[in-house]
Formats: structure tokens, C-alpha cells, sequence
């Protein structure tokens, strides 16, 4: 658990200590609850519960699902249409399941953002970094193969695309797709392999989640300012902290209320507004749709991979130099990869010594532009692939890597950072404290 000093579970009577001393579950619970949690976290730590609850029900709605859907070619969409018309409370847990995958998406992109601009990536937490990126790529590939089950026009051209990008690879691209996909092409063996996995991963995110947890636990949580809770004595902590319990449960208690509110009211009155109607058709080989499109929450990096194409000159140089080796299409897989992997290696980019990006005035406008490229790069990857959305996808990715990888390297260097609080004490007294709090006595 956490290296900040605080009270640790003592077992009272005989039973809690014949339990304790055998399975200290007990134990774990209670300093999971009250670990001490810096006392000036903002609204953007929320997060983690909406994670949390779209974890636990996208778990149960999808086992209920599998219960009654069948991963079979002539069978898949006639099983999610029986889900939807004859299953009680059928449609509520598809629509639950397909929502809640977009729930978790946004949850996920603000809680990394988050981590982005207050440094939460820095030392010491590498490691919980790492392991929140293992979870993001996790979620991407269950979304992926979740979306591929309706067995709708989307879904069999969305496979079919996708899966398409592994052939690319030189020499062992066709192997790895043919495993892939069971086959030569997206047919009955893909669904089986998609289906089991879809179901499999989620517990996989799960216990990556409780890793995710325990390696923050270790560290203990960063915090808007980024100064570390002061950890040479037990006094000295519970001025920085209060306990997670009740403090910051009934905070996110709250705050998941609100956000389930809205989450409920699109569930039921615009269930289908994230979709896409070809869906809705059954996957027909012969038939391609006019714009075939994945889910919002790829789109980002989507249009990264149909950014570089061989009109462009880096791709052209990298063909010239491996002899026809990467092609546009090989670099345009390796674009939407290395987008993840420049986040992934945001805590060794990175090179200022201030951690919270509150205190760094240049940071601040280089990471509200990449905001803004991130919306602006999900727009491009909706629309068509031609001019001028070509060319405003292909700046939009430069920004994407500029940022990472010569931006945030150089502001470490050149960038005058304001003062910071000595302790995190003092910038809750600064911003929550009433003026008699922290007024000396006379």
C-alpha cells in the first residue's frame, strides 16, 4: 500500500483476527478506503469511478448478452434482432452495452488528458502510466471486436478493413491476418475467434485495473499542483490528506450521478445517436458501403492512418531508404501505433522538472492546441478521404507527433515554469480555506 504514513486495519475481535491472520481481505479493504488522497483534487478525479462502473456494467450486460446471441455467420444478426425484440428487457441491455462502451470511451479520454496535464505520468509513476495504456489498448481491441458481433454492414466492412491493416506488415503480415481471421477472409471462424475474445478481455481489463490500482496505492495519487504529499511523519501527511473515505467517495458518489443521469436520458431517448444505420442491414459480402467509418472513439486514429499516403513525402522517403519495404500503407499502420506509443512515452519525453502544468504558461497553450487536434483529428477521420480533408488530416497527425515528440522534449528546456506551493497544505488553504482558517491567533 501507500508510503504515506497513516493508521493501518487492526482486527478487534477474536473472529476479525482468526480471519485477518488467514485472508487479511478485511485489511485490504479498509486501507483501499481510507488511504490517505491528497485534499486538493479537483473535479477532473472523478474519473476513475465512471471507469469503474462502466467496467462492472459492461461486464454483466455482456454476459447477460452472450447468454442469448449466437456467433454464427447465419445466425449473428437474426440473434442480436431476437435480443432486441423478444428477451426481456432485451433492448435496454444492448442499448446499456453499446452505450456504455461510449460512456467508457469518454471517461477514459478525459481521465488521460488529465494525466497529461497535470504530469501524472512523472516519476515515480511510470509504471501506473504504462499500465493504464496497456488497459486503453485493451479497451480498443474488445471495442473493436464488440462492434464486429451485430454482424451488420459496419461491422463485416469494419473487420474487413481493420484486419486488413495486419497484411501490411512485410513478411509475416498475410500469416498473422490469416490467424487472425481463421481464414483468407472475414467469415464464420472471425466471429467465433471475436466473439470469445470480446468476452475473454474484459477480464483481462479487470485485473490489469486492480494492478492499475495497486501501483498507485504505491505512489499515492498526484494531485493539481503535482508537489508530493509530505511523507516524514504521520502529522505531517494528514495536513496534506484526508482519508478516501467518506471525503472523496461521496464526491465521486456525486459526481457519478450526474454523469449517469445523462448516460440514462441518451439510453433511453437517443439510443442510436452514436451508431451507424448500416448497422442495422445485415453483412452483405457483395455490397460495400459508400463510407465505411469505425466507431467514434477510433476515428482519431483512424484519420492518422489514412493521413500518409504516398503523395506524401515522408512515406516516400521511407520507401525510398527500405527499398519499397514500408509502404504508404505499412507507415500508415505504424502512424496509428506510434500515436498510442507517443503517449505510452509521454514520462521519458517529457524533460521539465515541474510535474502539473498549471505552473508552466507555454505548456499550457501547446496542450490546449492538442486538445483541439485531437476533436479536429475525430472530425477528419468521419469524413471522406479526399481534399481538403486529406491534407488537413496529414497536419492535423504532424501536430499529433510534433507535439509529443519535439514540443514537449524542447518546453522542458526553453520554458520559464511559475512558483509552485511548497506543499500541497498550502495550495488548499490558498484556494478552500475561509480567511479565519488560516489567520494567526492573537
Amino acid at each position: 500500500m501507500s508510503g504515506i504514513p497513516h493508521d493501518h486495519y487492526e482486527p478487534r475481535t477474536g473472529t476479525e483476527k482468526w480471519v485477518h491472520s488467514r485472508l487479511p481481505i478485511v485489511g485490504l479493504l479498509y486501507d483501499t478506503l481510507m488511504i490517505p488522497t491528497p485534499k486538493n483534487l479537483n473535479w477532473m478525479w472523478i474519473w476513475g469511478i465512471v471507469l469503474t462502473f462502466c467496467l462492472v456494467l459492461q461486464i454483466v450486460t455482456g454476459i447477460v448478452l452472450a447468454m442469448h446471441y449466437t456467433p454464427h455467420v447465419d445466425m449473428a444478426f437474426a440473434s442480436v434482432e431476437h435480443i432486441m425484440r423478444d428477451v426481456n428487457g432485451g433492448h435496454m441491455l444492448r442499448y446499456l452495452h453499446a452505450n456504455g462502451a461510449s460512456l467508457f470511451f469518454v471517461a477514459v479520454y478525459a481521465h488521460i488528458f488529465r494525466g497529461l496535464y497535470y504530469g501524472s505520468y512523472k516519476a515515480p509513476r511510470e509504471i501506473t502510466w504504462i499500465i493504464g495504456m496497456l488497459i486503453y489498448l485493451c479497451m480498443m481491441g474488445t471495442a473493436f471486436m464488440g462492434y464486429v458481433l451485430p454482424w451488420g454492414q459496419m461491422s463485416f466492412w469494419g473487420a474487413t478493413v481493420i484486419t486488413g491493416l495486419f497484411g501490411a506488415i512485410p513478411f509475416i503480415g498475410e500469416p498473422i491476418q490469416t490467424w487472425l481471421l481463421g481464414g483468407p477472409a472475414v467469415d464464420n471462424a472471425t466471429l467465433n475467434r471475436f466473439f470469445s475474445l470480446h468476452y475473454l478481455l474484459p477480464f483481462v481489463i479487470a485485473a490489469l485495473v486492480a494492478v492499475h490500482i495497486w501501483a498507485f496505492h504505491s505512489t499515492g495519487n498526484n494531485n493539481p499542483t503535482g508537489v508530493e504529499v509530505r511523507r516524514a511523519s504521520k502529522a505531517e501527511a494528514e495536513k496534506d490528506t484526508v482519508p478516501f473515505w467518506p471525503y472523496f467517495v461521496i464526491k465521486d458518489l456525486f459526481a457519478l450521478a450526474v454523469i449517469m443521469v445523462i448516460f440514462f436520458a441518451i439510453v433511453g431517448f437517443m439510443p442510436n445517436y452514436l451508431g451507424h444505420p448500416d448497422n442495422y442491414i445485415e453483412a452483405n459480402p457483395l455490397a460495400t458501403p459508400a463510407h465505411i467509418v469505425p466507431e467514434w472513439y477510433f476515428l482519431p486514429f483512424y484519420a492518422i492512418l489514412r493521413a500518409f499516403t504516398s503523395e506524401v513525402w515522408v512515406v516516400q522517403i521511407a520507401s525510398f531508404i527500405t527499398g519499397g519495404l514500408i509502404d504508404a500503407k505499412f507507415f500508415g499502420v505504424l502512424a496509428m501505433f506510434g500515436a498510442i506509443a507517443v503517449m505510452a512515452l509521454a514520462p521519458w519525453l517529457d524533460t521539465s522538472s515541474v510535474r502539473s502544468g498549471r505552473y508552466r504558461p507555454m505548456f499550457k497553450w501547446w496542450f490546449a492546441l492538442l486538445v483541439i487536434d485531437f476533436i479536429v483529428l475525430m472530425w477528419l477521420g468521419a469524413m471522406p478521404a479526399e481534399e481538403p480533408y486529406a491534407s488537413f488530416s496529414l497536419i492535423a497527425s504532424a501536430y499529433w507527433f510534433g507535439y509529443f515528440l519535439v514540443i514537449l522534449p524542447l518546453l522542458g528546456v526553453i520554458e520559464k515554469p511559475q512558483a509552485q506551493p511548497a506543499t500541497i497544505e498550502e495550495d488548499f488553504n490558498a484556494h478552500y480555506a475561509k480567511p479565519s482558517d488560516t489567520a494567526p491567533a492573537e
